[in-house]
């Protein structure tokens, strides 16, 4: 099927056109690098959807890394998928599943999240000086968020991060209730984790994400792979090998195994 690319308007990104559309539209959104997924969304306009992947920081205008990133960024993108499509999706990779779950829970223009290597909570960004605020804004007031323990060190080179994430959870237990996503108010729901990733515990999130979700009655899809680590990989895509040094666990076998059950859950989602 040939897919036509267009850049997207008003944000650097691209806008992957099906030659035969479904009349479903998605945004991707990637993770801690900020990058334009072009690949995956490439991966999706192949199957007839009609897929947007922008920058969310670190392009003209923005903050040069993930720390108060407006959320209005993505529902303004939502938005006008939603004027062009019937069904809309956000699918988000780490920070991006967080700023996916986010988005899902703010705009009934979102008929669908997948959110990729997840969070149930939001996390501190930290601006170059050193300031610690929310990874997220919305209307100009930063999101509540759990903060990094300053104390924990790696004890592994090149370092996991996992162990950071439980730490900071544990001593900053009061702050968990104020930053828990409100994923009770995202219609559907697919999560993906790696039962090895050491960026964070995805898995552990996800399966907080199912329980919170359980206890409104709610029912929540998660694929899963004990092999895996934080890069599923859908079939189609390449084997992204940027962003910073760190272990992210799972093997090439084990993320594509992942990224191959993903792909037919997502494709269910995609009807």
């Amino acid at each position: 099927m040939s897919v036509r690319e267009e850049p997207t308007t008003g944000i650097e990104g691209v806008r992957c056109v099906p030659a035969t559309p479904t009349g479903t539209g998605a945004l991707v959104l990637g993770g801690s690098s900020g990058r334009i997924d072009d690949a995956r969304a490439r991966v999706l306009a192949d199957g007839g959807v009609l897929a947007e992947s922008v920058r969310w920081f670190g392009g003209p205008g923005q903050h040069d890394g993930p720390w108060e990133i407006p959320l209005e960024t993505f529902l303004d993108r939502v938005a006008g998928l939603r004027r062009d499509c019937d069904r809309v999706l956000v699918l988000g990779t780490s920070f991006g599943a967080e700023a996916a779950l986010l988005t899902g829970c703010s705009s009934d223009d979102v008929d669908a999240v997948v959110a990729l290597a997840p969070s149930d909570l939001v996390w501190a960004g930290v601006t170059g000086e050193g300031r610690v605020t929310s990874h997220w804004t919305r209307d100009g007031e930063p999101l509540p968020f759990v903060p990094f323990d300053d104390t924990w060190r790696a004890d592994t080179d090149p370092p996991s991060y996992d162990g950071l994430y439980r730490r900071s959870r544990a001593r900053f237990a009061d702050r968990v209730p104020g930053a828990t996503i409100p994923v009770e108010r995202i219609t559907e729901l697919l999560l993906v984790a790696g039962g090895d990733d050491r960026v964070w515990p995805a898995e552990e999130h996800a399966r907080r994400i199912v329980a919170r979700r359980a206890s409104h009655g709610l029912p929540t899809s998660l694929v899963s792979d004990p092999a895996a680590g934080h890069r599923a990989i859908l079939p189609g895509e390449p084997v992204v090998t940027a962003g910073m040094r760190m272990q992210r666990g799972g093997t090439e076998e084990a993320d594509r195994r992942l990224g191959s059950a993903a792909w037919t859950a997502i494709k269910a989602l995609l009807r």
